[in-house]
């Protein structure tokens, strides 16, 4: 029985399809999806050693060592984790950094136990690769309204509140102001561009097309708008917002 693959990833975003990333998590930490869970077939020491075993012995003996590896209560304890997130979560999809034998071995185990869930065609990669395409395809798609305004003036909260806007600083975990500032460690580059394909592709599903940014400038913290897009951005007009004093 053949069983499903998925590789619609415009669905996959504007859904929300919560994912079941199966990389170790020191690939998860790279980069990840914004509706993503790290849950690895893997840890990080185990994919080593599968990877030494198939440069030095090749793709049957790796394979063999993966099976021994995440084998008796070690597969269990990871077959209970998948099987509890779709408990909650019945449609879940999962995927692998390429949708290549990890994720084809954890959903035949899964189907084996009554869980029948979709495979991520091409895997992180294809998702990956389909968010930078969106990202350098947008320009002309949506008008960018920049919000500015003095710190403390409430350009946080109403962003907020607004439907068209893009909390740039939201998706940066980054707060620029003493009366928004976070203490949450800012995602990896890669995360961040993830985060905002998500959203400007979902704000665009949805037919909107003029979508408010914060005034920001190209940086935010560490991290920086892609250029493409940041140029784009930047260029919409400027709503100061003002608030009385007292």
């Amino acid at each position: 029985m053949a069983l499903p693959l998925f590789d619609d990833y415009r669905a996959l975003v504007t859904a929300r399809i919560p994912l079941i990333d199966l990389r170790a998590p020191v690939e998860f930490a790279r980069g990840a999806f914004p509706t993503a869970v790290n849950l690895p077939l893997m840890r990080d020491e185990e994919r080593e050693a599968v990877g030494i075993c198939y440069k030095e012995r090749g793709n049957e003996a790796a394979v063999r060592l993966g099976h021994a590896l995440v084998s008796g209560s070690v597969r269990e304890a990871r077959m209970q984790a998948w099987c509890d997130f779709i408990d909650v979560h019945p449609d879940a999809m999962l995927y692998c950094f390429r949708g290549g034998q990890r994720s084809r071995i954890t959903q035949e185990w899964l189907h084996e136990a009554r869980y029948t869930i979709p495979r991520i065609k091409g895997g992180y990669k294809a998702i990956r690769r389909y968010l930078i395409e969106a990202l350098e395809t947008m320009e002309g798609r949506f008008r960018p309204l920049l919000l500015g305004g003095r710190t403390g003036s409430g350009k946080t909260l109403l962003l907020r509140e607004l439907p068209r806007m893009i909390d740039l600083e939201g998706l940066a975990e980054h707060r620029g102001s003493a009366f928004g500032r976070k203490i949450t460690p800012q995602p990896t580059q890669i995360a961040f561009e993830d985060a905002l394909a998500f959203d400007l592709i979902t704000q665009l599903e949805k037919g909107h097309r003029t979508l408010g940014f914060e005034d920001e400038g190209k940086n935010i913290g560490r991290l920086y708008i892609p250029e493409n897009r940041a140029n784009h951005i930047i260029s919409g007009d400027l709503v100061i917002l003002e608030t009385p004093l007292g």
